[in-house]
């Protein structure tokens, strides 16, 4: 469906370039499409409801499933004809009406009238309601159907007919030359016409041996023509015992159809044909075939040299053993039955064999239906085949595209990743003599004899995928509410559950590839039940074991905050805020959250106090307390609020968590001095969940991060250069400013070019070598903290619009 998409819109107007292109140039899988049309805009829109799922009886999509085994090509006999039968194809076929042609010829010569216009419906041509003309001209339409079939490279492996249909069949098979068979379908037609007006036949959806069954009270008057199928069975015999058996039936529920014919075709009714039959055709001269033919009136493989005049009387007497052939058929390998005919009459009875034979994957398929006899129908019966695996050579249909290979949009391949990935934390990692811990970050524990613990994990962007959603200055950053959260988990193994204080030292940078590995380090208890906590760091590396890096200082104990209940929600008074845009906008300065981190959905004010719901898909909570992407999204408020100094959590107090697994949750932000806020978390009923009596967030430092990440990014530095150049700095020239001059510029200095903003300073002929932009310093209690981040985020600014000179 993607690759119709793509194909749907690539800009090419040749369609037979196109497709002999894909042939070409595109191999072959087991979802497979044909699209057909006449025009390119048509098979754009067949395309587009490709892509869609959308129904369209000339847009055929399938999967290739085993093989499905040996072709037969399947003639039927009286019932598929109608008036324009495959018509269209002498226009628009030539193998077709070439074919055609040949048998105008041979049973022009017999007839006197022309199957060409009788198969039109032209004026003054013989009507197909005639036994006469509606056989030879069947017969001349159904072994056309094989030649064009066979064009396409479906051959076949076996050929089986119905009735007449196997005067085509042998024909098909190369046991009877075309002159051979046009005399026994034209002579045999023409001696049914001295039947017409005695007989019928009637189609029984039953069993063959309920209906024989059923007519051993008609003394012969009755018989099974023939049997199409495990339920599809077929009477014929006189008129009047005819309309009694059929009353029978319908009086006992049976849905029965009266074929259209006026004769008892295989009944006693044509026994009065058999010496004029064996006269007439007595100087046949059949030959074995080149393709193995399987009789129904034998019920088995046929030398076709023995189909002489006898055999053909007796095909039309004895009882048609469609079924019978089409289970053996099954039984020895063949698995692809094609109906040469102007519509399928026999298709539902070899499905309903191949069902009861318990054959998975047969393909059956017609050739035309009835008002549908034109090339794009044909094409879509070859197209049924092909979907399921069937070889079809669609080169012929590009025959005459000229030119070189079309470019086509790359293959949308369906990606399916198999490495193995490294064990997790869930390791048994018992054999070492460590304790597992069963959280998803830090994999095994160890308690010291003096009562201290410590912790190891490693972390990878693989083993731990959710990490990748948290990107801060383009750095993957272990979250802050990580920490938290892991240290919370500590402290209930130690007993100190409470997380009285911590301050993050350092951010922790995983990294692109490979792993870090982390250490906590949990002091004794001392008298009061408190402990020390330390987190370190380091990249895991085959090189040299790089320092271990602080990252976390920490305080466990086991008092707490008390748990707060979040009922009333949103409070009353609360003012939504919009949050259209909200991630985008944080994505502008620098904080870059994936989908485990984008839980944020609704967010209230009231008054100083911020209200918000965040959520998670249930499957990543496991393991964790409170999932860290969680527990992230409920602070992100602090980060849209205008009036707050956004940045990374740096320092908790009093962090509890009062009950775990929650994946949707309320939170209550409120101020707890000049930088801090208190947190409360409840779940989607308002319980409580966690709390923090005090939490302050510092503002990200690119170059901190840099640093933090290790390597030659730890040499990229702001640095503050005096305003006014020296004697070794560059002249006025080379200076610029944005904006206005301002007016504190020295007088004693030539004033510098100004520019509105970076781009005109960018489009400008002369780049100077300094660019001086006016920043505006915000009030607050750390001027110089303030100033450093200003100054760092004009910089960024500037890189942005300024190519490196």
């Amino acid at each position: 469906r993607e690759q119709a998409a793509r194909l749907a819109e690539w800009p090419a107007d040749e369609p037979a370039r196109v497709g002999s292109s894909l042939l070409g140039t595109r191999s072959l899988f087991e979802h497979r499409a044909v699209v057909i049309g006449g025009t390119p805009d048509e098979l754009r829109a067949r395309l587009r409801a490709l892509a869609a799922g959308e129904p369209d009886r000339l847009a055929v999509a399938g999967e290739r499933g085993d093989q499905p085994g040996d072709v037969v090509f399947v003639f039927p006999g009286q019932g598929s004809q109608w008036l324009g039968m495959a018509a269209e194809l002498l226009d628009t076929a030539p193998v077709f009406a070439e074919s055609m042609r040949a048998c105008d010829r041979v049973i022009g010569e017999l007839t006197g009238w022309s199957v060409l216009d009788a198969v039109a419906g032209n004026e003054d041509a013989p009507s197909l309601e005639r036994v006469d003309v509606v056989q030879p001209a069947l017969f001349a339409v159904m072994v056309s159907l094989a030649a064009l079939w066979r064009s396409l490279g479906v051959t076949p492996a076996a050929v089986l007919g119905h009735s007449q249909g196997e005067i085509a069949a042998a024909h098909v098979a190369g046991g009877l030359s075309l002159a051979d068979a046009a005399r026994i379908v034209v002579l045999r037609s023409r001696a049914l016409t001295g039947l017409a007006g005695t007989g019928g036949m009637l189609s029984v959806p039953l069993p063959a041996d309920e209906v024989a069954e059923a007519l051993d009270g008609w003394d012969g008057r009755l018989s099974v023509a023939a049997v199409n199928g495990p339920r599809a069975t077929v009477v014929s015999g006189w008129s009047e015992e005819l309309d009694g058996f059929e009353a029978e039936l319908v009086a006992a529920g049976v849905e029965v159809r009266r074929i259209p014919v006026d004769y008892a075709s295989h009944s006693a009714q044509v026994e009065p044909l058999r010496e004029r039959l064996l006269a007439e055709l007595r100087d046949l001269t059949p030959v074995s075939g080149d393709v193995p033919m399987w009789s129904t009136v034998a019920g088995r493989p046929h030398d076709t040299a023995a189909m002489d005049a006898e055999y053909w009387y007796e095909n039309l007497r004895r009882t048609v053993r469609l079924d019978d052939v089409v289970g053996e058929l099954l039984a020895t390998g063949h698995g692809v039955f094609v109906e040469c005919s102007p519509h399928p009459v026999l298709t539902v009875g070899i499905r309903d064999r191949a069902e009861h034979a318990d054959r998975a994957g047969v393909v059956v398929t017609g050739s035309l239906r009835r008002r549908r006899g034109g090339l794009d129908q044909f094409l879509t019966s070859a197209a049924e085949l092909f979907v399921h695996g069937v070889p079809v050579d669609w080169t012929r249909c590009f025959e005459g595209a000229g030119g070189p290979a079309v470019e086509l949009p790359t293959y949308p391949f369906q990606r399916e990743r198999y490495w193995l990935d490294p064990a997790g934390p869930d390791t048994d990692v018992s054999a070492a003599g460590l304790a597992g811990t069963g959280h998803p970050l830090i994999g095994a524990a160890v308690d010291l004899p003096d009562g201290s613990l410590v912790l190891t994990g490693r972390l990878s962007r693989t083993t731990v995928p959710w990490l990748a959603d948290h990107t801060v200055f383009d750095r993957v950053l272990l979250p802050g509410t990580a920490f938290a959260e892991l240290l919370t988990t500590i402290g209930d193994r130690a007993g100190a559950p409470c997380l009285e204080e911590v301050t993050i030292t350092a951010p922790l940078v995983v990294p692109e590839h490979g792993g870090v590995l982390v250490r906590a380090v949990v002091s004794p208890a001392d008298e009061e039940g408190r402990r020390q906590v330390t987190v370190h760091s380091r990249p895991e590396t085959d090189a040299a074991a790089p320092p271990w890096s602080d990252h976390v200082e920490a305080v466990l104990g086991a008092a707490g905050g008390a748990p707060v209940e979040l009922r009333a929600w949103p409070p009353a008074g609360a003012v939504e805020v919009d949050l259209d845009g909200a991630y985008e906008r944080l994505a502008a300065d620098g904080f870059r959250y994936g989908p485990s981190f984008q839980g944020l959905t609704r967010l209230w004010r009231h008054g100083a106090e911020l209200y918000a719901e965040a959520g998670l898909d249930a499957a990543d909570a496991d393991g964790h307390l409170v999932h860290p992407g969680l527990f992230d999204s409920g602070l992100h408020p602090l980060l849209l609020a205008e009036d707050r100094e956004g940045g990374l959590p740096f320092a908790w107090r009093g962090v509890r968590v009062h009950a775990s697994g929650a994946t949707r949750i309320r939170v209550r932000l409120s101020p707890a001095g000049p930088d801090a806020v208190a947190v409360a978390v409840a779940d989607g009923t308002g319980a409580p969940v966690l709390t923090v009596d005090s939490l302050v967030l510092r503002p990200a430092a690119r170059e901190a991060l840099a640093a933090a990440a290790g390597g030659p990014d730890a040499l990229h530095l702001v640095e503050l250069v005096p305003l006014r150049p020296g004697p070794e700095e560059p002249q006025a020239g080379d200076w610029a400013v944005l904006g206005d001059l301002p007016a504190w510029w020295p007088a004693e200095l030539e004033p510098p070019v100004t520019h509105p903003d970076p781009a005109a300073v960018a489009a400008a002929d002369h780049r100077p070598a300094v660019v001086l932009a006016p920043v505006a310093v915000p009030d607050g209690p750390d001027p110089a903290d303030r100033a450093r981040r200003t100054v760092h985020r004009t910089l960024e600014l500037l890189r942005d619009w300024l190519p490196p000179p």
